[in-house]
């Protein structure tokens, strides 16, 4: 009986209590229904909910793939002085770029490429949320006038998708000065008389939605994206008004004629196409139809 209970039973006693080795990565909880998803279906589903429709936040190299045609290049971008002001708070500067970097694989909050949308040239902006919270700095002033100056040179269109929690703090003025300048890179392309199309994705704020998010000719949105300056808890305290539900989010602010669409993100390249050759008034190429095999 002894033997029987210290080898048969103990074991599987212990066994299902033992922490099983499985990796944590392999199911990521909804954070619009709660349900938990299957890692490899999240991605197949572009990071959207199958039971409810949330979007979640989507890489950088996932967006530029998801609404570029194969074969784009990447735009470089002007190098900027890394730490202007010296600035550290519980960890310096750059230290914190260079984790950013290291994490990321990117140089800064935003990447450029140049191609083609389903055959209608353009080019697209893209902030990184993953990359010190999309923060607008130097960078990302320059990737902006990169793009603007692209976009010109081709005479095509430049699409921007913003996602940034606002300005970077560690650069004080000099972050703030990108806003005006970002205003310079969309009066460039008004001057060649060529489309800019933003898409706001979750989260849009602070100084980016102050100025180049909110400058397009045509404005987009994700489903559900929050798009705002300042959070809503501060704008009820200064007013000292409750605000309603959801008045920061992307169906409000359609409803009430801040933006133009709201768009699910399978659907993003096609109404992108759309939207271009409508503004440059030109049709995408056909489809090239593959002979039958025998």
């Amino acid at each position: 009986m002894a033997n029987w209970l210290n080898d048969v039973v103990r074991p599987k006693i212990r066994a299902a209590f033992v922490k099983r080795d499985t990796p944590d990565n392999l199911w990521t909880k909804c954070p619009g229904c709660g349900q938990m998803l299957f890692h490899r279906e999240l991605a197949e589903n572009l990071n959207v909910c199958h039971h409810c429709g949330h979007h979640m936040r989507f890489g950088l190299s996932e967006r530029i793939e998801l609404i570029l045609d194969p074969g784009f290049t990447l735009v470089p971008i002007p190098e900027v002085q890394l730490d202007p002001l010296k600035f550290r708070d519980e960890k310096r500067y750059t230290d914190r770029l260079k984790d950013a970097r290291a994490k990321t694989g990117q140089n800064d909050a935003m990447a450029v490429a140049y191609g083609t949308v389903n055959g209608l040239g353009a080019v697209l902006a893209v902030q990184n949320f993953a990359f010190m919270g999309g923060s607008m700095g130097l960078a990302v002033g320059e990737a902006l006038i990169a793009a603007a100056e692209r976009a010109v040179d081709h005479g095509v269109p430049l699409i921007v998708v913003t996602a940034a929690g606002g300005a970077r703090m560690q650069e004080g003025i000099l972050s703030l000065m990108q806003m005006p300048r970002s205003t310079v890179a969309v009066e460039m392309l008004r001057d060649a008389k060529l489309p800019y199309i933003v898409v706001l994705t979750d989260p849009t704020t602070g100084g980016v939605t102050a100025s180049f998010a909110m400058l397009g000719d045509i404005q987009m949105a994700e489903p559900g994206a929050l798009i705002g300056f300042a959070g809503q808890r501060v704008i009820e305290q200064t007013i000292r008004e409750k605000l309603p539900e959801g008045f920061q989010r992307a169906e409000y602010l359609l409803e009430h004629g801040i933006i133009d669409m709201v768009v699910p993100r399978k659907e993003m390249k096609e109404r992108l196409t759309k939207v271009v050759s409508l503004l440059m008034n030109r049709r995408p190429p056909p489809a090239v139809k593959l002979p039958a095999r025998a």
